[in-house]
């Protein structure tokens, strides 16, 4: 019984995924629509800066507001 489960799963699953492949084909298209301005396209560090160093600082931003927090507490217990 595990397996028929397993089975019908995965088939809804690759089935869900193909019909999602066929209905995003005009999102791939590289016709421009009308009034369509793109600006100029960023540069290898203005990318490397916003996806991965933007995100990695702000999180040890937030790690580190939540050690100082946690450290702060445990002081206060101690007293």
């Amino acid at each position: 019984m595990d397996k028929k489960n397993a089975l019908r799963a995965g088939a809804v699953t690759a089935g869900t995924t193909l019909m999602m492949l066929l209905m995003t084909s005009p999102a791939l298209a590289l016709s421009r629509d009308d009034g369509d301005d793109p600006g100029k396209g960023l540069s290898l560090g203005e990318t490397l800066g916003l996806y991965v160093a933007a995100p990695i600082v702000l999180f040890l931003v937030i790690a580190g507001l939540v050690m100082v927090g946690d450290k702060s507490r445990k002081h206060q217990k101690e007293s």
